[in-house]
């Protein structure tokens, strides 16, 4: 099945998400991906020539297994981790696409998009096997800070949005933030300028020895005030207050649109607590509401938002969830993930994508 969302610029160009996945679970791994490799020729298809993948995420249930066996035709950015989807199928797919973008692989590994008028980084499936989460995330940060330095931009000034998935996030996400604090605090994303979008959440990667693994999204000559931190105060403290370093959400204006990535957001208060710690309804219900308190303070609404991907720290909430979702949310694309949040009184969260034309 395919859900797709088409939102459109100011000058008519368009830009999409789609979730491609599974109807029959029943299926072998290998006709799943064939299934869902058919539905995405078929997207691109009934789009036309002018719509270009600029990434795409594969959720497995079984990495290890599964991955060595998905297609990879080179034409963007491809993400892989294993976040079962909780409607026991095996795989979903999800695809951001772009009109009149131009896509190439870099030297590096990493894609350059040309679009908006900007280039764009993409780097999906960034890991180091062996380390220990604090170095692997210092690591990884500084390899990309040096990657955008490259390219005439930094993380402070050009990076937009992060996901870093932890294998075993009750144990390593203390040290995984910890690394990433040591390498803002050294790169100059502090309180008092900035810091990034970012989904910190249970993942794991096919190769075991991978205790944490990230994908980043980086727009490079971005000018002042083009990047801009969205809050929402009366809703969601600043995450520096309780230890952690990303934006609850941010906005980037270009000519013709803007884009809103909002970060994984979840039953919290503005003063970073649990609320309704043990029920799962009311945390859906929250969440909902601190998430729409980003869209109003960005001036966006919830008919903007081109996708969100959903995180259940119990698989036996998914017939609660999923039903909450299909009523909410009936036309726009969305997956719900067996991934445990950081917190383990946090039952759900969730992040989303939005575009509107300026």
């Amino acid at each position: 099945m395919i859900r797709t969302k088409i939102l459109k610029a100011s000058t008519g160009k368009r830009e999409a998400h789609s979730m491609i996945t599974i109807d029959n679970p029943t299926l072998p791994f290998l006709e799943q991906v064939e299934e869902i490799s058919r539905q995405y020729d078929e997207l691109l298809a009934s789009l036309g020539d002018g719509m270009t993948p600029v990434f795409r995420r594969w959720f497995l249930s079984d990495a290890v297994n599964q991955q060595p066996s998905l297609p990879d035709d080179g034409m963007c950015a491809t993400s892989v981790v294993e976040q079962p989807p909780l409607d026991l199928t095996k795989v979903a797919l999800w695809v951001w696409m772009v009109e009149d973008a131009v896509v190439t692989k870099e030297a590096d590994g990493r894609y350059a998009v040309e679009a908006f008028g900007h280039t764009h980084i993409f780097e999906g499936g960034c890991a180091r096997p062996g380390m220990d989460p604090y170095h692997a995330m210092l690591f990884m940060l500084t390899s990309t800070e040096e990657a955008l330095r490259e390219r005439e931009g930094s993380l402070l000034d050009s990076c937009v949005r992060t996901w870093l998935f932890v294998q075993n996030v009750d144990v390593d996400y203390a040290e995984v933030v910890k690394g990433r604090n040591q390498a803002f605090g050294a790169l100059g994303l502090t309180p008092s300028t900035r810091f990034i979008a970012s989904t910190g959440i249970g993942g794991r990667q096919a190769d075991r020895t991978s205790a944490v693994g990230m994908d980043t999204y980086s727009v490079i000559g971005l000018k002042e005030g083009q990047m801009r931190q969205v809050n929402a105060p009366d809703h969601l403290n600043p995450t520096y207050e309780y230890g952690v370093a990303f934006e609850r959400a941010t906005s980037v204006d270009y000519d013709d649109r803007s884009h809103l990535f909002v970060s994984g957001t979840a039953s919290i208060d503005n003063r970073g607590r649990v609320v309704w710690e043990g029920d799962i309804r009311r945390q859906t219900e929250r969440m909902w509401e601190n998430v729409g308190s980003l869209l109003d303070s960005a001036s966006f609404g919830w008919e903007d938002v081109g996708q969100i991907i959903v995180y259940l720290r119990d698989p036996a909430d998914y017939a609660v969830v999923g039903a909450m979702f299909a009523e909410r949310f009936p036309d726009t694309p969305y997956v719900i993930l067996y991934a445990p949040v950081c917190r383990p009184g946090w039952l759900i969260e969730m992040e989303c994508m939005a575009m509107r034309g300026r």
